[in-house]
């Protein structure tokens, strides 16, 4: 089969998604929509395109759908992967490309299609021009209904994680040495992987620790990544005199990441919006428990007391008695709850499989349409 996938640019997502699919035994090629220099893995060509220097304007969909035209024409694909929807998708849908799988990435449904009149509309137009809808929860796939498009055209998989490399085995040692090394031997140590936006609710975190920091000195934060809030979430850390007990790590390639996994003992995902978080499973399949915003998607992963905690999305002061009840307890049962969970529910390995059934699916469905 001849896949051609189409996305923003060269996320660690899209390189994961590559990677597979460049192993996968299908001809594969990848197309960027903006401008980037990528990783391209072995067994996927780059399409020649010369990406966009940003967002996509209504003004540039004319000239862009009628190059796409052209381009689908040349390379004959059997089926177009794309996403997120109101801008790489919906380009797909305008140049009036069969079969179409529209790719969701979380945000797209569950925030942007929300935003703005225009955004409703790209996003009901271009669901409504898709064979296929790929997403990572039921919390999107309700979204999608909502839309109008018909539940048994989608295919719910979680992303999932590679449990070799994720794993309490992988971590624990270079994590055991991280910590040694900050002096935080004897720490409680909490991480966030974030981004610093607006969506993903940092700042709620470290208005939180400042709080729990203050009745109990053992804690520690790793807070990894940054972003557009950057300025405000270290004015609140610095204004609560909580600076000397954080690590600031910016943004850390992926193969890196298991020391921090390996060196916390729980985990802080304080999202206002998202589908299945990669970084909250990563977390889990090294063994960490969560404590997490009440949004639809984290509660399809933690369960309260068994696996991790709770809270009120939004809620700081919620968030900082998490913390503090968290920190109290032996949570070796949930770290292990958490692993195998995992292990059970999030094994890229074999949710991969689903995607390329869906692949079957939506070349299937393209046929029937044209019958």
């Amino acid at each position: 089969m001849r896949v051609l996938y189409c996305t923003r640019g060269d996320s660690p997502h899209d390189q994961r998604f590559l990677t597979a699919l460049g192993q996968s035994g299908h001809e594969v090629y990848a197309l960027r929509l903006q401008a980037c220099t990528p990783q391209t893995p072995p067994g996927v060509t780059e399409v020649p395109w010369e990406g966009l220097p940003g967002p996509l304007k209504l003004s540039q969909v004319p000239a862009l759908s009628a190059r796409l035209r052209t381009l689908l024409h040349n390379l004959e694909p059997d089926l177009v992967h794309a996403g997120p929807i109101q801008d790489v998708a919906y380009l797909i849908g305008q140049a009036g490309f069969h079969p179409l799988l529209t790719m969701s990435w979380g945000f797209d449904l569950m925030k942007d299609a929300y935003l703005t009149p225009l955004k409703r509309w790209q996003t009901r137009w271009t669901l409504a021009h898709s064979d296929m809808l790929t997403l990572d929860c039921q919390a999107t796939a309700e979204r999608a209904i909502s839309f109008g498009f018909p539940r048994e055209r989608i295919c719910v998989f979680p992303w999932g994680v590679d449990l070799t490399k994720f794993s309490p085995q992988s971590s624990i040692v270079p994590g055991k040495a991280w910590r040694q090394q900050q002096g935080w031997n004897d720490a409680i140590v909490l991480l966030c992987l974030r981004a610093w936006e607006p969506n993903f609710g940092v700042d709620v975190l470290a208005r939180a620790f400042v709080q729990a920091a203050q009745q109990n000195p053992a804690l520690r934060l790793i807070l990894l990544n940054e972003g557009s809030e950057a300025a405000k979430i270290q004015s609140i850390l610095r204004a609560g005199g909580v600076e000397n007990r954080i690590y600031f790590g910016g943004r850390i390639p992926n193969a890196e990441l298991t020391t921090f996994f390996g060196a916390a003992d729980l985990y802080i995902s304080p999202s206002h919006v998202d589908g299945t978080s990669v970084s909250l499973l990563e977390a889990m399949a090294c063994g960490l428990p969560a404590i997490v915003s009440d949004i639809p998607a984290n509660l399809e992963w933690i369960r309260e007391g068994e696996n991790g905690w709770i809270f009120p999305d939004g809620d700081d002061q919620a968030l900082a008695k998490a913390i503090l009840k968290a920190a109290a307890l032996d949570w070796r049962a949930l770290s292990l709850q958490a692993r195998q969970d995992a292990v059970e529910r999030a094994d890229w390995s074999k949710n991969f499989q689903k995607l390329l059934k869906c692949y079957q699916d939506t070349v299937a469905y393209g046929k029937a349409r044209k019958v």
